[in-house]
């Protein structure tokens, strides 16, 4: 069984769900928002530590022992029943119920996708990836970051005030009404007037990369799809694609150089990933420069706009018989192998 994990409404999850149904596989798919409110989930444990995770929703029961592979793709957090009225029981609730319900799922000796969610935490990290993409061989932007408004100021001065900056964390960050959303924004002088700000809240700083085009390369397993996207063929896109319709912008398949495919690869692997979005910048001297890498990132529009079958190679990968029964290196890692690239 396949067992996929994300919200209701959710359209990747949908195309890989029904092309894994037309190959008569067995797939279930859960929001894990659901629990504990509308579902009930059990752990048994043996004398010897062996665990059997069953879960009964919609009347029906589900051995999760039976499960091969798995995507963790967007679940929901745990939402406590509404007869709880009280904020802080729901809270309570709602934080015991998602520490069991990560407990499950890392209970299950299975292979996940893109990892299992402690590997994902950390691969987030922005640090990290820079860290890691450099030792590998990628040419990386001049990066700071800081809340010292000093050394911002003096990375300005040295970069000729050519810098940019961006989160360290989520580019979406949800509100209680609205979502705030904050892309990557060239530095202006006007922003360095107020650079004593800085000193509340860290940022990465970056000196500005010259694009001839950008890049986005979907690592699935040892599948590499890389895409251009024309981001310098109109001003709102020109610092970051994202902060502008993207079916208004050129998006086309790329030939990507045989080492860089590789060197893809190797980092996705380091990172204990099975999947990665990774987000490069073509310069007009024909380097290729790291900018990030999302260890869960979406791909349907890439897939949609340059032609790339990217959702029949997660269906490959999650068909594939790769359960683990002892820790493996790579995308299907457990904490402490991925501990040993740090």
């Amino acid at each position: 069984m396949i067992l996929i994990l994300t919200v209701p409404v959710d359209p990747h999850a949908d195309r890989v769900e029904r092309k894994l149904r037309e190959r008569k596989l067995d797939v279930f798919r859960f929001d894990p928002a659901r629990f504990p409110a509308e579902a009930a989930l059990s752990l048994h444990y043996d004398p010897r530590g062996t665990a059997s995770v069953t879960l009964r929703v919609d009347g029906t029961r589900i051995d999760l022992g039976a499960t091969t592979t798995a995507w963790y793709r967007r679940p929901g957090r745990p939402v406590a029943h509404l007869e709880i009225a009280d904020v802080a029981a729901r809270t309570f609730v709602e934080e015991e119920s998602t520490t069991v319900v990560q407990d499950a799922w890392a209970s299950l000796p299975i292979a996940w996708m893109p990892a299992p969610r402690h590997v994902l935490r950390w691969a987030q990290r922005k640090a990290s990836q820079l860290r890691i993409a450099g030792q590998l061989g990628f040419e990386l932007p001049p990066t700071l970051i800081s809340n010292d408004p000093a050394d911002v100021l003096a990375f300005y001065q040295q970069h000729n005030g050519q810098v940019v900056s961006k989160l360290a964390g989520f580019t979406h960050v949800p509100e209680i009404d609205r979502a705030f959303a904050r892309y990557t924004e060239v530095v202006s002088t006007r922003d360095i007037g107020y650079a004593d700000g800085i000193r509340f809240c860290p940022m990465i700083f970056q000196a500005y990369v010259p694009k001839r085009v950008e890049l986005r390369v979907t690592v699935v397993g040892t599948d590499v799809f890389a895409a251009e996207i024309a981001s310098q063929a109109t001003h709102h896109t020109r610092h970051d694609w994202r902060h502008y319709d993207p079916t208004a912008t050129p998006i086309t398949q790329h030939a990507l150089p045989l080492d860089l495919t590789e060197r893809c690869i190797e980092l996705v692997q380091h990172l204990g990933l099975r999947y990665g979005a990774i987000d490069l910048v073509l310069t007009p001297d024909g380097r290729y420069v790291f900018l990030e890498i999302n260890p869960n990132g979406q791909y349907l529009w890439i897939e949609d706009a340059a032609g790339l079958p990217i959702s029949d190679a997660i269906c490959d990968l999650l068909a594939s018989d790769l359960t683990p029964r002892l820790p493996a290196r790579g995308g299907w890692a457990n904490e402490l192998s991925v501990g040993a690239v740090r």
